[in-house]
């Protein structure tokens, strides 16, 4: 029994541990603010690309709702920079994703993606979903497969 109450503690131990680590890890803000070139919806395991056209201040109201949103706040660039990026945690552990978004002329480009693990669960995409429609931006998100970022 005393082994099994050791073993039980080490457990709850390394857990705590774990999850300190991926809530304290540190955030190089220059790492995460930036984007990938793209020109099309697309999602993939860890997260989302989307295109949306919004007109020229599509970056200023998507700065609106994402800070108002909760668990979320502006991780670097603003609206004046034409790219800014944001951070929002979960509810329970603290994991967090990445949204970083940029002016294209009339088109908004979000770029959402996971920092830990290997997929989000469609998270990101559905956060983004409910981004865009409190902007009043209906997109038809796409059918297209699953895949990787880099494939």
């Amino acid at each position: 029994m005393g082994r099994m109450m050791l073993f039980a503690w080490m457990s709850i131990a390394a857990v705590i541990v774990v999850l300190g680590l991926i809530r304290l890890a540190p955030i190089d803000p220059l790492d995460w603010n930036t984007q990938p070139e793209f020109t099309e919806d697309k999602t993939f395991r860890g997260g989302v690309f989307r295109v949306v056209r919004t007109g020229p201040d599509g970056l200023a109201r998507f700065d609106l709702v994402a800070s108002a949103s909760p668990r979320t706040k502006l991780l670097a660039g603003s609206v004046e920079d034409g790219l800014a990026t944001y951070v929002t945690r979960t509810k329970f552990l603290g994991f967090p994703d990445y949204t970083t978004a940029r002016q294209d002329g009339d088109l908004l480009k979000v770029y959402a993606r996971l920092r830990f693990g290997r997929s989000d669960l469609g998270v990101n995409g559905a956060r983004i979903a409910d981004w865009l429609d409190e902007m009043g931006i209906h997109p038809t998100l796409g059918t297209a497969p699953v895949t990787s970022p880099g494939e």
